[in-house]
């Protein structure tokens, strides 16, 4: 998926979401985030949105104030869903604007937009599987998307950032510790490596202490800890150790 499609898919997945909640109660709790109510995942996203918006459209070099951890607020009535069709079209308006080469603030360092082009996508993604959790509606997402989120999620988690962040994540680090995911519904899958000094995830099927086999929308949920793992054989515990420690999105 190319710099434009994750533009175009910001607003097709806010679209989904949009359709998908209408007449949900925004009450219900987010499985993922019990702490939350879907009217504040909805507003959550929202935020989100708006936040990266601003550090497009300003070409921001510094912290931009983030709204989108707010997310008390009034749960009757229907869902927002103008609002947050008006703030994806809007986002993604101005990530074209900005061009996927202008390097701007991230949480990690100085990117170039096309950065949170991807990550926005997945964002709204994974929180469009969120909200359809919550409201006991089915998730389905094309293949490509899917795939492209766990390639993203791949790459993110095994940035060296995050042994700075959370220095207990090194503990994942351990002679044997490999893991597998794989694809029942087509040919794809990823193998993480923690047997070095650094996490390293790749493409591919190897040999591993576990494995999970799953098909690719819910080995995506499973990554992202909002399904329980199925399909697993060899080391459950390797399994569950990492999965605590993979906290990000």
């Amino acid at each position: 998926m190319d710099f434009e499609r994750h533009c175009a898919e910001i607003v097709t997945q806010t679209e989904l979401l949009a359709a998908d909640v209408a007449g949900a109660d925004l009450t219900a709790r987010v499985p993922a985030c019990p702490e939350w109510s879907l009217g504040g995942l909805l507003r959550h996203l929202g935020g989100a949105h708006a936040w990266i918006e601003e550090i497009a459209r300003t070409r921001a070099q510094e912290p931009v104030p983030d709204p989108s951890r707010d997310v008390d607020g009034d749960d009757s009535g229907e869902p927002p869903v103008r609002w947050l069709l008006d703030g994806a079209r809007q986002l993604a308006a101005s990530i074209r604007d900005a061009g996927p080469d202008t390097v701007v603030w991230t949480p990690l360092s100085p990117l170039p937009v096309s950065f949170f082009a991807r990550r926005m996508t997945h964002e709204t993604l994974v929180h469009r599987a969120d909200a359809m959790q919550a409201a006991g509606r089915p998730f389905t997402a094309a293949p490509e998307v899917v795939t492209n989120a766990i390639d993203e999620w791949m790459a993110l988690d095994a940035l060296p950032q995050h042994f700075e962040y959370n220095p207990a994540k090194r503990d994942l680090l351990g002679p044997g510790r490999t893991l597998s995911f794989r694809a029942t519904d087509t040919d794809l899958a990823w193998h993480v490596d923690l047997t070095g000094d650094a996490i390293v995830n790749q493409r591919g099927l190897a040999d591993a202490a576990v494995t999970v086999e799953a098909p690719l929308t819910d080995l995506l949920l499973i990554i992202y800890r909002r399904q329980e793992p199925t399909g697993v054989t060899g080391d459950a515990d390797l399994l569950a150790f990492w999965s605590k420690h993979v906290t990000f999105g």
